[in-house]
């Protein structure tokens, strides 16, 4: 598991932003940057403003599609449109 303090600043920007992203799941940030959703919530904390983060914390929590293991069968993995052109992304 990577530290969070060892991120750049590119990768917590992209941390946020997929943490923003209804159908990104904590378990595809731990894949891709090796950071727990623990480490992800307290990324979200430190970058956003404490409403942003109330309003945000609120929205995901126990939200089905930000856990893997809670998602219907038929749901795969999401792939944002956007996905293709960050370079920091390991997924094509």
């Amino acid at each position: 598991m990577k530290k969070i303090k060892d991120l750049k600043p590119e990768e917590i920007d992209r941390i946020v932003e997929m943490g923003w992203e209804d159908r990104t799941t904590f378990d595809a940030i731990y894949n891709q940057f090796g950071i727990s959703e623990k480490q992800t919530i307290k990324i979200m904390r430190k970058e956003m403003k404490p409403s942003s983060f109330r309003m945000w914390r609120k929205r995901v929590q126990g939200r089905k599609t930000k856990h893997e293991a809670l998602r219907k069968d038929e749901v795969k993995r999401f792939k944002s449109t956007r996905q293709r052109n960050i370079s920091l992304n390991k997924y094509k």
